[in-house]
């Protein structure tokens, strides 16, 4: 059992979803997933760093996420890089799918994690693409926020 402490354990993150991708918002996701999966996620085998959502015929899937193959599952075991569906609520679903179609926004995953009952769980972005200006600009304030950081600390 997890501990009160721990919300969730993280098994891999998207970093540069942040750094390309302005995130208007977050939902939570199951994954449909094999045993051989769940098995390779707990021993933390995945990235999702290349992978994006997709929705086709009303579902939403994720395309090409990573999960290593587990060694012991030999005939049993999946394919690294297949396709997964995405298990969410039909209404937040629809209200995604007209985001992507209307507004030109992207689907986006931010985590793959086991919450708090030991069930995996994908963290998805409503995103909107940035653009090379708004991406310097980010690292202009970045960098002013750490000098000014390091100068107050000089003078305290």
């Amino acid at each position: 059992m997890a501990s009160s402490s721990d919300a969730y354990r993280v098994v891999a993150r998207n970093r540069r979803a942040s750094h390309d991708y302005a995130i208007e918002e977050t939902f939570e996701a199951g994954i449909a997933l094999a045993g051989s999966e769940v098995k390779s996620l707990r021993r933390n085998q995945a990235s999702i760093m290349e992978s994006y959502v997709t929705e086709k015929e009303g579902e939403l899937f994720l395309i090409n996420g990573y999960i290593a193959p587990y060694a012991a599952a030999k005939a049993f075991g999946h394919e690294p890089r297949r396709t997964r569906k995405l298990l969410m609520r039909r209404r937040e679903i629809d209200r995604l799918r007209g985001a992507v179609r209307r507004e030109g926004m992207t689907l986006i995953p931010l985590s793959l994690y086991f919450n708090t009952r030991g069930i995996a769980k994908l963290s998805v972005g409503l995103a909107k693409g940035k653009r090379k200006a708004d991406v310097r600009q980010a690292i202009k304030e970045r960098e002013w926020k750490r000098d000014k950081a390091r100068l107050l600390r000089g003078r305290g």
